[in-house]
């Protein structure tokens, strides 16, 4: 029960890696909001608080900051993010500004929210879920490369201005994980052509991405900051 004094708040912890990391900190006895777009059915026990917050808009983008802010999480992660592909020429201006939003100034004012109380109590950790497209890129990815690099460059500025302040600040980068929605996308057959690319052979499991993130904001984290670490079967390095 490492996090049995702890009040964790993650993004987008409705599904996926999201819900895998909200889950991970309340079994460790963390007291977890999370953020979904829609409103809870009251059934859905991943996090014992909700908010509902479409990081689309600006202005639920603010009020998410000001609950952070009133929330005074030990723990923010910034899990919730978009994606969409598309040739570089034929990216609109308005999806490339809305994957920005979402990937880059959402965290940005959870970070700025969240950083004051962590400051006074001498004590927080800050987990930007980012990609390994946030450290190689690809063709079609020019959006979502760019928001992941920045969130990259982000957790850096926060780790070279805030460490010293006892707040350490970390990035993860994901490879192809096993979600529903990697599956309903790809199909069986795409999912397998993917795998033959990874070294480890097989996707990753949203529980590896969760442990991962759940050592980085423990008091077992003592020194570990500014880093983007890939956890992606060696995909990238590869």
């Amino acid at each position: 029960m490492r996090f049995s004094d702890k009040k964790v708040f993650v993004t987008g912890a409705s599904r996926g890696i999201g819900r895998a990391i909200a889950e991970a900190f309340r079994s460790e006895g963390a007291w977890v909001i999370g953020t979904r777009t829609g409103k809870s059915s009251g059934m859905d026990d991943a996090c014992q608080e909700w908010v509902a917050a479409d990081f689309s808009d600006v202005e639920q983008i603010k009020a998410c900051a000001r609950h952070v802010r009133h929330a005074e999480p030990d723990v923010l992660v910034n899990n919730a993010g978009i994606n969409r592909i598309a040739p570089f020429v034929e990216i609109s201006p308005d999806d490339f500004l809305s994957i920005q939003q979402v990937n880059v100034f959402a965290p940005f004012l959870l970070c700025q929210a969240a950083i004051p109380a962590m400051k006074n109590k001498g004590w927080g950790r800050i987990v930007n879920v980012s990609s390994i497209w946030g450290k190689i890129s690809k063709e079609h990815r020019a959006s979502y490369s760019a928001s992941k690099f920045a969130i990259d460059g982000m957790t850096l500025a926060l780790a070279a201005e805030h460490s010293a302040d006892g707040i350490l600040a970390n990035s993860v980068a994901p490879g192809f994980v096993d979600t529903e929605l990697t599956r309903r996308v790809l199909g069986a057959a795409g999912v397998q052509s993917l795998v033959d690319t990874v070294p480890a052979r097989r996707l990753g499991q949203v529980d590896e991405i969760a442990r991962l993130v759940l050592w980085l904001a423990s008091e077992e984290n003592t020194y570990l900051t500014g880093q983007n670490i890939a956890i992606d079967g060696g995909f990238s390095r590869v």
